[in-house]
């Protein structure tokens, strides 16, 4: 909610800062004239760009994965509109902050699968302990590659 010295913009106009939760973020005013925060639109567009290449996935049977095909979408958008950079920025910054609480549904659903985890859980958690070691192996194995490349042409 917008702080009582803040002043109101025309629509669509940054007018102050949010206090509560929003704390830190700018808010606007729509068309409608009632303030929101800005991180509304710009989950709209992460939202959309994900829908849409889950569409495309689905209608066009490419073999891209629809969330590849979005964040694709996502990228176009902002080469094309750049305005769209620092609030994205700054959502994708809270978000990112605050991912630890996107688990929870997660958590609870495995809670819920309690008789698949008992039958299954040593080979789920093996299967997920090798393929974690051979992500860090072959990561490190890249960069210690790229290193080499990159910091050869660097000294020529």
């Amino acid at each position: 909610m917008a702080r009582a010295t803040d002043t109101l913009a025309g629509p669509g106009q940054w007018s102050g800062d949010a206090g509560g939760p929003w704390r830190g973020l700018r808010i606007a005013t729509g068309r409608s004239g009632l303030l929101y925060p800005p991180m509304l639109p710009a989950i709209f567009l992460l939202l959309a760009c994900q829908l849409a290449g889950e569409a495309i996935h689905r209608l066009t049977g490419l073999p891209l994965p629809g969330a590849v095909t979005g964040m694709l979408l996502l990228l176009s958008w902002l080469a094309l509109v750049p305005r769209e950079r620092p609030v994205l920025g700054t959502v994708t910054g809270w978000l990112t902050a605050h991912l630890a609480v996107m688990f929870v549904p997660a958590a609870v659903g495995l809670v819920d699968e309690g008789a698949v985890l008992s039958r299954y859980g040593l080979g789920l958690a093996v299967a997920t302990a090798v393929s974690t070691a051979l992500t860090l192996v072959v990561t490190a194995l890249v960069f210690r590659w790229a290193l080499r490349r990159f910091a050869a042409e660097g000294d020529s």
